[in-house]
């Protein structure tokens, strides 16, 4: 839930139910501070309480009084518990490879204070209000990019929880430093960890929830990105809108096609093409043809992620999970679970991820076949006999190579994006002896997403290249407003292409400068309002 601010929140309120993708998007890109709703302190107060109870009345409960994993059966002594605490923080701390970017572990910082703040994990409260200080004074816990397979994020958020305590390292204003002096310069003091803390330090799966909320806010604006470059490509091409028109798409009405459909049309209000009459072919090639139903299909996988994800932002993913005041009569627990007078704690399987997992996998295919058509078309756009324009896009004619090399580029991207989408859901399981034998990889699954958003969008530069040239070639009378403003960006930075000239660096510029710009992505985010 965001605070007023034009276009970025001033301050996103926690409040543990309603965080969203755009506000993970501006805590971790934007700097946006948190802040705790007022409901927050007192909920924990009272899920502590139930903790501390059990700890008195010493009852026989996972992570709390017992050992982890396949050492469950294994009691702890009473005056080790705050100890067994840091033990877990400080033996779970094995991620290995280079530090996750700063903003990725904003995302996961974030979408761990909202799953404490909404209650379940009985951690003690002062240590909200701490991971909420970092987030807000960019105290960054340097943590290593590989070591969670989906049953929550342990070996990945146990170095979070090394900063908690004042050990491990994190980012400070550029400078890495062991945790105790980044939290000296900031202000901030090491937590004493009380019994379970360390265990909900390391628990859930905040880093796939935070990554995926990144990723889902990036995915969402590529494809309003693919949807401008088509209709570029379509100026370019003169291409035949009638595929688009609603009667037609009703008549099948295949998932996300309408909506993508009505979105390409609005991109080409105000030009010649949305009168199929102006098309220079009766039917086009499929990769313009049916560029609404592959986009749709990437719409539809991102609703499917959407629904996915919100769960894992705006819920609990420990275990056990606490339940204060809740009604002690209940028989729906096991022998393990108990009732408390004022709570219960219960065993958990909320801290299992399948289906963010499957729907990231869903994801990976769908940006897949959306990439593939970008290329086609571009392949399109350089052939004569299709396009009715010069050979490769060259105005002189195929004495030059034109943008024919830069095919190349596009097919390898989409052979590198191919290669990412293969499903990490369905890997080989294995636990602690045969205890945790299922896992999700969701943490991979959202990692290797964003790969595929850059190449992506640099494969859409190759293709906004190829068509803008393919537009100045064609001299429409008029060009739609989406594509108005794409053309107009590109050709700020990179001339038309006349004789040969390396483009590799023009592809880089419109990547970065046009389809990366926060000014060019909000216009056309503007111009498909609406369209459904």
């Amino acid at each position: 839930m965001t605070g007023p601010y034009p276009g970025r929140p001033e301050a996103v309120i926690v409040d543990g139910r309603t965080l969203s993708c755009e506000d993970v998007a501006a805590v971790a890109l934007h700097g946006a501070r948190v802040v705790l709703a007022d409901e927050v302190l007192p909920r924990l107060a009272r899920d502590r309480a139930v903790v501390d109870d059990v700890v008195d009345r010493q009852v026989p409960t996972y992570g709390l009084t017992t050992g982890l994993g396949s050492r469950s059966s294994y009691a702890l002594p009473r005056d080790e518990l705050a100890q067994f605490s840091v033990r877990t923080v400080r033996g779970r701390a094995n991620a290995v490879g280079d530090p996750l970017p700063v903003p990725v572990v904003r995302a996961a910082l974030v979408a761990r204070v909202n799953g404490l703040a909404g209650g379940g994990s009985g951690v003690s409260p002062e240590i909200v209000p701490l991971l909420v200080g970092m987030l807000n004074s960019r105290v960054h816990p340097v943590v290593p990019e590989v070591g969670s397979i989906g049953a929550s994020d342990l070996c990945q958020m146990a170095h979070v929880g090394l900063v908690v305590i004042g050990e491990g390292r994190a980012e400070l204003v550029g400078e890495v430093l062991d945790g105790a002096a980044a939290l000296r310069r900031a202000g901030l003091s090491p937590a004493e960890l009380g019994p379970k803390d360390g265990h909900v330090l390391c628990s859930a799966s905040p880093l796939a929830a935070g990554h995926g909320g990144l990723v889902l806010h990036e995915a969402a604006t590529v494809l309003t990105l693919a949807q401008a470059v088509t209709a570029l490509t379509f100026e370019g091409f003169r291409a035949n809108t009638s595929p688009l028109d609603a009667r037609v798409l009703g008549l099948r009405p295949a998932p996300g096609q309408s909506r993508a459909a009505a979105e390409l049309l609005a991109l080409l209000a105000g030009g010649d093409l949305t009168d199929p009459r102006h098309a220079r072919r009766v039917q086009d090639p499929i990769s313009l043809r049916c560029a609404a139903q592959v986009h749709g299909a990437l719409h539809s996988a991102l609703d499917f992620a959407d629904a996915a994800l919100d769960p894992e932002l705006n819920g609990s993913g420990d275990n056990p999970v606490v339940l204060a005041d809740t009604d002690t009569d209940s028989n729906a627990g096991t022998s393990a679970d108990f009732g408390t007078g004022t709570g219960e704690i219960l065993s958990s399987g909320n801290f299992h991820t399948p289906a963010l997992a499957l729907a990231f996998d869903t994801l990976a295919l769908a940006l897949t076949q959306t990439a593939a058509i970008s290329a086609e078309r571009m392949r399109r756009l350089l052939n004569p006999g299709l396009s009715g324009l010069p050979a490769n896009l060259s105005p002189y004619g195929p004495e030059r190579s034109g943008f024919a090399p830069l095919a190349k580029t596009a097919q390898a991207l989409v052979a590198e994006i191919r290669l990412l989408s293969a499903p990490v859901s369905t890997d080989p399981r294995h636990g602690a002896d045969g205890v945790e034998d299922d896992s999700t990889n969701a943490a991979l699954g959202a990692r290797r997403l964003s790969t595929m958003l850059v190449r992506l969008r640099q494969l859409l530069a190759v293709e906004a290249l190829a068509a803008a040239q393919a537009v100045d070639l064609a001299s429409p009378a008029a060009l739609g407003r989406g594509p108005v403003v794409l053309h107009a960006a590109i050709r700020e930075l990179v001339p038309r292409l006349d004789d040969d000239r390396p483009c590799g660096a023009d592809v880089d510029r419109v990547s970065d400068a046009v389809l990366g710009s926060d000014e060019v992505r909000s216009t056309l985010r503007a111009l498909t309002r609406g369209a459904s």
